[in-house]
């Protein structure tokens, strides 16, 4: 079976690159977009719903303080690779912030969303999938925030 970056790049004749080429932040860029891809995927499979409610539930799920959570509850599930790509992004010194997160979320934030873009960028989006869903579990039981997911 083709692999989705794969799939996606084929039409426009790219080449894949290696993902151990991209700095962290350039990770964490494309690792939002997936990350925020997942929820909305899985949200609208809910059914149809007001877009004001998805976009609500969403925002719960993709925001700084939410992703930062995440990642600290699935830490023990990670390889010793994956750990040094969270460390790497975690550790890098981006530009902005988020308007409503400190700055410790949003760099461990920056360090989950560099993990999901490494492991999209590998190939590995199974990889990424079992990161979210585990998280999205641990999450989810710890916090009552409203959203249900599938």
């Amino acid at each position: 079976m083709e692999e989705i970056l794969d799939y996606l790049l084929k039409p426009f004749n790219v080449e894949k690159r290696d993902a151990k080429e991209f700095s962290p932040l350039v990770l964490a860029y494309i690792g939002d977009a997936v990350y925020e891809l997942i929820i909305r995927s899985i949200l609208v499979s809910g059914g149809n719903r007001p877009v004001n409610k998805l976009n609500k539930d969403a925002t719960s799920l993709v925001k700084a303080g939410a992703q930062a959570q995440i990642i600290k509850l699935i830490s023990d599930e990670l390889s010793e690779e994956e750990f040094t790509i969270f460390k790497r992004g975690r550790n890098s010194s981006p530009h902005t912030m988020a308007k409503n997160a400190s700055m410790t979320d949003y760099k461990y934030a920056t360090g989950f969303e560099s993990l999901i873009g490494f492991l999209y960028l590998d190939n590995r989006f199974d990889r990424a999938l079992e990161l979210v869903k585990i998280g999205l579990d641990r999450f989810l039981e710890n916090n009552d925030i409203g959203v249900k997911i599938i």
